[in-house]
């Protein structure tokens, strides 16, 4: 099978189509892949790492003034004949887009030209990107029922995340002596995202001398750019929180936490409901259409997890939810069993299994 992933932009939209490629990879050794991304974003660089074959693709999100829109356009446009010679070069079997504005004109083109397409959609709110090529599009894929909403029923697939499977597939470490915890305490683990969040953080310091004396371990991971700014300002920190930048292996660490307090992005979430985590949500409110409130509230409605809003947070209402949820065991294991159930550690397997199909109808 040959395929052209249009993916990037965020690791959001990034890592599931690696996820899937490497899924790929296992059942067919013989299939070659085609990334197609930004060329000043972090797939430039991790998929080439990664050992898959890229392109760079000038393009800009549909954002800002008029006259940022009108270039945004015009780049598109011009980016369309650079889209066809890169199908043609290649000769895809399928072509599939996993959201971001990079993807739209790879699988737009790829549809001009008979070529098979599928496009992944993996937050409750449904991107710009996607909704563009609804109409041009063979079969779409969806992680959350309300996106199942925006997309038409004869060809949409509620098959979950890749990032899920390639989660339940590792062979995760315990990393919990790795970073000084005991491993007959519980523990919370707060991350909010591989670049942390300033504003998150802040409270978060505040609220640290509060932890000093509880029942129960924090593993605080500022993000690499704001921990020697987050070491500065706390004053003394308790030996049950431990404070580091980055976790390199977040899952190894997360499946051993009796409670995560994360952002809700849809890897993130992915990580949460495969390993069964119970989480208290706390979703940035500066992302496209607030979609990740949307995908934190698919995980409240289930009683998979918890919620606050940014605008509501503060350092006592942070303990005290914290508090809340590990004084209550029923609580935390009711949460875990239905995170475990939103999982869909088949859903690489799944949308191999279409991709085939679709391939196959044409």
């Amino acid at each position: 099978m040959r395929v052209i992933f249009g993916t990037g932009g965020t690791g959001g939209h990034l890592y599931p189509a690696l996820a899937l490629a490497s899924y790929i990879q296992k059942q067919d050794p013989t299939s070659e892949f085609l990334f197609v991304g930004t060329p000043n974003h972090l797939e430039a660089t991790v998929v080439p790492a990664r050992g898959y074959a890229f392109e760079a693709m000038d393009l800009q999100g549909l954002a800002g003034s008029p006259i940022k829109k009108a270039k945004a356009l015009l780049k598109f446009v011009g980016s369309l004949n650079k889209s066809k010679k890169i199908i043609r070069k290649f000769k895809p079997d399928i072509v599939v887009g996993f959201g971001g504005y990079v993807s739209s004109s790879i699988v737009l083109a790829a549809s001009k030209q008979h070529i098979p397409t599928l496009i992944h959609e993996q937050n409750s709110i449904v991107g710009l990107a996607n909704r563009m090529l609804i109409k041009h599009v063979d079969a779409i894929v969806a992680c959350y029922e309300k996106a199942m909403e925006s997309f038409p029923k004869e060809k949409t697939y509620l098959l979950g995340n890749p990032r899920a499977s390639e989660v339940v597939e590792m062979t995760l470490t315990d990393r919990r002596a790795s970073y000084g915890l005991a491993k007959d305490q519980p523990f919370v683990l707060i991350v909010m995202g591989s670049l942390g969040s300033s504003s998150v953080n802040r409270v978060i310091e505040e609220a640290m001398g509060q932890f000093a004396s509880k029942p129960y371990e924090v593993v605080f991971v500022t993000g690499e750019k704001q921990y020697d700014r987050v070491m500065r300002e706390v004053e003394e920190v308790s030996s049950q929180v431990k404070i580091v930048p980055y976790v390199d292996d977040l899952p190894g660490l997360m499946q051993y936490a009796s409670l995560v307090v994360s952002r809700a992005g849809a890897s993130t979430l992915a990580e949460i409901t495969s390993l069964g985590v119970p989480a208290l949500l706390i979703p940035s409110p500066y992302v496209a259409s607030n979609h990740q409130e949307y995908n934190a509230r698919e995980l409240c409605d289930q009683g998979a997890a918890c919620m606050i809003l940014e605008r509501e947070l503060q350092p006592d209402r942070l303990v005290q939810t914290i508090d809340a949820l590990l004084y209550d065991k029923q609580k935390l294991d009711d949460m875990r069993q239905r995170a475990k159930a939103l999982g869909k550690p088949q859903a690489s397997h799944d949308i191999y299994d279409l991709m085939l199909k679709v391939i196959q109808s044409r």
